[in-house]
């Protein structure tokens, strides 16, 4: 809905007036001759003027006049209302524009407002931020200036102790200076004792040196009879290899037969082994028939006590049969012979 702000009426005399510049009727327009209203307000007048506008141009001409002035008119009214198409057509296009500008400048507007909103979060945020860091600065300035104030105590208290110290270096430079006097004195008494032990030592010296060279020519004699007896040693040693390698080279002939007999007799002892597992193994054969053989005759020894035993109860069981068959004849024979005499 329009507001009440601006009227239908307001918007129709300001686009009469730029009609009468003409000049196209826009939104910007309209609201730069009115100068107020809200660009919604002024478009929807502005759409509502065009309309009517439209309605009108569909009114037919006037009858009731000439052929000639009638055709006339109606050409100029279709010229008329061609043109009228036309600059509403380039209205239109002029307002959807201005329109479209319109709606982006509102949704400039409120990014800008949101940006601004967020901008607005970001502060807030980097300000309750900022004020932490500020707390933990005058907490950690606390702590530095309590710091500071143990520091200084400690500063004065090396003070103190550096002047202590300066007094002890003072005294220990003088003490020093006295060592360095005696030091100087007992410096100048070993330098004279070094002298008279260096001049001794040069004196033993030179009489080691006439030793040594004693000692050397001796030992030149020593070698020289030491090189001689070495020559002779090593010509006998010489002499004995030779006599080594010839009883090395009978021992290796001796070695190459005596290999030889050993090849032969493991040859031997290998064919007699040989010959001696295949004899075990005969053995072990004759071993296992005869163990069966024997276990053999001990079955048919078995079965011979068991038809035995089976004989011996026949035997006494036929006895006994003829020991009875012969009782009962006996008795048969005594039972006729007692009937008879009867």
């Amino acid at each position: 809905m329009a507001r009440t702000g601006i009227t239908f009426d307001d918007v129709q005399r300001a686009i009469d007036t730029l009609l009468q510049r003409q000049e196209a009727p826009s939104v910007q327009k309209v609201r730069n001759i009115l100068g107020t209203g809200s660009f919604t307000t002024i478009s929807e007048h502005l759409r509502e003027w065009r309309t009517r506008r439209e309605e009108r141009t569909d009114v037919p001409p006037p009858q009731g006049m000439p052929a000639e002035l009638q055709a006339l008119a109606e050409e100029l009214w279709s010229q008329a209302q061609t043109a009228a198409t036309d600059n509403l057509s380039h209205y239109r296009e002029e307002a959807d524009r201005q329109v479209t500008a319109a709606q982006e400048r509102v949704a400039d507007a409120d990014r800008r407002a949101e940006d601004a909103e967020q901008r607005e979060s970001a502060l807030s945020a980097h300000l309750v931020t900022t004020e932490k860091r500020l707390q933990e600065s005058i907490a950690n300035s606390a702590r530095m200036e309590s710091t500071v104030q143990a520091q200084e105590q400690q500063l004065e208290k090396e003070r103190q102790r550096s002047a202590q110290l300066e007094d002890q270096l003072a005294r220990l430079q003088q003490e020093n200076e006295r060592l360095a006097q005696a030091h100087q004195v007992a410096l100048g008494e070993l330098q004279a004792e070094h002298t008279e032990r260096l001049r001794q030592e040069e004196q033993r010296h030179e009489t080691a040196e006439a030793r040594l060279m004693g000692m050397l020519d001796d030992a030149r004699q020593e070698r020289q009879a030491a090189e001689k007896s070495h020559a002779q040693k090593l010509q006998q040693a010489e002499q004995r290899y030779e006599t080594l390698q010839q009883q090395l080279q009978r021992v290796r002939a001796d070695l190459l037969e005596e290999e030889k007999h050993h090849k032969e007799t493991l040859l031997a002892r290998s064919r007699a082994e040989d010959n001696a597992r295949a004899r075990q193994h005969e053995n072990e054969l004759l071993s296992e028939r005869i163990e069966e053989q024997k276990r053999q005759l001990a079955t048919q020894a078995e079965r011979i006590h068991a038809l035995e035993a089976k004989l011996d109860e026949k035997i006494w069981s036929l006895a006994a049969q003829r020991r009875e068959a012969a009782r009962n004849e006996k008795e048969s024979d005594t039972t006729a012979s007692t009937t008879s005499d009867s």
